[in-house]
C-alpha cells in the first residue's frame, strides 16, 4: 500500500513537471497529452486518473505557480502602501512589487520557473488569457489602481495599453530560451545581484510606462524615415484602413488590463 501510494505522487508529479517543461518550450497551443506522457514516462490513463483532461493539467500547473506569487504581490503592496501611503508610491514602487516575490519566487522554485511566468503572461492561447482573468482578477485590479495612482496624468484608456506593451514585451524576454545570457548581459562586468538586476528592469520598463505620446522629436524622425522610404519605394505605406484613427487596436489590447482596473 505505501509502496503503491509513493508511486502515485511521483507519476502525478512527473506530469506536472513535463506539463511545466513543455509549457515553457512550446506554450499552451503546441504542447499535445501525446507529449506530456512521454515525457513524465506515465500512460493517457494516468493523465485521465488525476485530471482528466489537458486543461484541468494546465489549471492546477498554473494555480499552483501562481496563487502563491499573486497572495505575496499583495500582501506586498498593502505592506508599501502602509508605509508610503496610497498615493506616495511611485511607478518604480509597484514595479518593484510586481517583480521582487517573481524573483523570489524563481530563487526557491529553480531557474524554470522565471521562464515559465515569462511563458504564462506572454502566452496569447485564450485558455490561458481566459485563466488569468478569471482566478486573478482581484490582483489585477488592486495593481491597476496602484499604476493609476502612480501616474494621474496618464489617461485610463493609455495607462491600460502602455501596461500590455510594457508587460508583454517583458514576459517575453523572460521565456526565452536565452534568458541567463540576457541576464548576465544587463549587468555585464558586475556582480549580477537582485537589486541590480530589478532595478535595470525598472529602467528599463518603467519609460515605457511614463513616457509621453506625442513628442514632436519621434513623429518628425518617422515622418523623415517614412519619406525616405516612400522615395525609394521600399516600403508601401501604412493603410489607414488597418491602423485608423479610432484605435481600435489599441483597444482590443488595452481591454483586459482596463477591465480589470473597474471598481
Amino acid at each position: 500500500m505505501i509502496g503503491r501510494q509513493v508511486n502515485s505522487i511521483g507519476t502525478k508529479a512527473r506530469l506536472l513537471q513535463a506539463a511545466e517543461t513543455l509549457f515553457v518550450e512550446y506554450g499552451y497551443e503546441a504542447m499535445s497529452m501525446r507529449q506530456i506522457t512521454a515525457q513524465a514516462e506515465a500512460n493517457l490513463a494516468a493523465v485521465n486518473y488525476y485530471f482528466g483532461t489537458k486543461e484541468a493539467l494546465l489549471k492546477e500547473l498554473l494555480s499552483s505557480r501562481l496563487d502563491r506569487l499573486n497572495e505575496e504581490r499583495r500582501s506586498l503592496l498593502a505592506a508599501c502602501e502602509r508605509v508610503y501611503g496610497e498615493n506616495g508610491m511611485d511607478v518604480s514602487l509597484v514595479l518593484a512589487v510586481l517583480f521582487v516575490p517573481a524573483l523570489r519566487l524563481a530563487r526557491d522554485d529553480g531557474p524554470l520557473s522565471m521562464r515559465l511566468l515569462g511563458r504564462i503572461y506572454s502566452d496569447p492561447s485564450p485558455f490561458i488569457r481566459d485563466y488569468l482573468g478569471a482566478h486573478y482578477r482581484e490582483v489585477y485590479e488592486c495593481f491597476f489602481a496602484a499604476f493609476e495612482r502612480a501616474l494621474p496624468q496618464v489617461p485610463r484608456h493609455e495607462l491600460g495599453v502602455r501596461l500590455q506593451f510594457s508587460l508583454k514585451a517583458l514576459s517575453g524576454v523572460l521565456a526565452s530560451q536565452n534568458l541567463d545570457q540576457l541576464i548576465a548581459a544587463l549587468c555585464v562586468g558586475e556582480e549580477v545581484t537582485d537589486t541590480r538586476l530589478l532595478a535595470r528592469l525598472i529602467a528599463i520598463v518603467s519609460p515605457m510606462l511614463t513616457t509621453p505620446f506625442g513628442q514632436s522629436a519621434h513623429a518628425d524622425a518617422i515622418e523623415r524615415v517614412m519619406a525616405l522610404a516612400d522615395d525609394a519605394g521600399l516600403v508601401p505605406a501604412l493603410s489607414p484602413t488597418k491602423f485608423g484613427s479610432t484605435g481600435s487596436v489599441f483597444d482590443l489590447l488595452a481591454q483586459p488590463v482596463a477591465a480589470q482596473g473597474r471598481t
